[in-house]
């Protein structure tokens, strides 16, 4: 093994969740687009949907069905309100829950937002050899979870571990 890991790049998918935006507004799903590009990885497909728990769980089985897909990220529909379905939709469909995402991403927000933290659903999981990280809306959630977390996670050089380097052996 060599001192230093090669970057892999990794395809990946941006999912944004709902009612009002636009891809012309569409705020959060620019700064991930962004931070995936900027950091080396490629775009396979960028979609927006309502918060219609039916439609998000067709999109993203499309995805992880796709052998070509590495990862997902879905920014939306992870909060109180009536309409927010996103955990609803998409949890049934993980192999692999990773709890250790969404403790991490309340823990590092509670310094950003204080108690409002509470409010976010964020999850992530494993779904066919396919990463999912689910996200909270807000452009500034969206830059603490890539910031922090994600993007480390899905460098290869990232050490000790992280999860880039697993790919190979997720179908084991």
């Amino acid at each position: 093994m060599t001192a230093e890991r090669d970057f892999i790049p990794l395809n990946l998918c941006v999912l944004t969740v709902s009612d009002s935006r636009t891809l012309a507004n569409d705020r959060s799903g620019d700064y991930l687009i962004q931070s995936l590009t900027d950091a080396g990885h490629r775009l396979v497909e960028r979609k927006l949907l309502p918060d219609d728990r039916y439609k998000l769980r067709a999109a993203v089985s499309q995805w992880i069905a796709d052998d070509g897909v590495d990862g997902i990220l879905v920014t939306g529909g992870t909060g109180f309100t009536g309409r927010d379905s996103t955990p609803e939709a998409l949890l049934p469909l993980l192999d692999k829950e990773m709890p250790g995402f969404g403790e991490l991403f309340r823990a590092i927000s509670f310094d950003e937002i204080g108690t409002s933290t509470l409010q976010s659903r964020a999850f992530a999981g494993l779904a066919n050899a396919t990463f999912l990280f689910c996200l909270p809306g807000s452009t500034s959630a969206c830059r603490t979870a890539w910031e922090k977390i994600v993007g480390a996670q899905l460098d290869a050089r990232t050490r000790p571990c992280n999860l880039a380097t697993l790919r190979p052996r997720l179908k084991e």
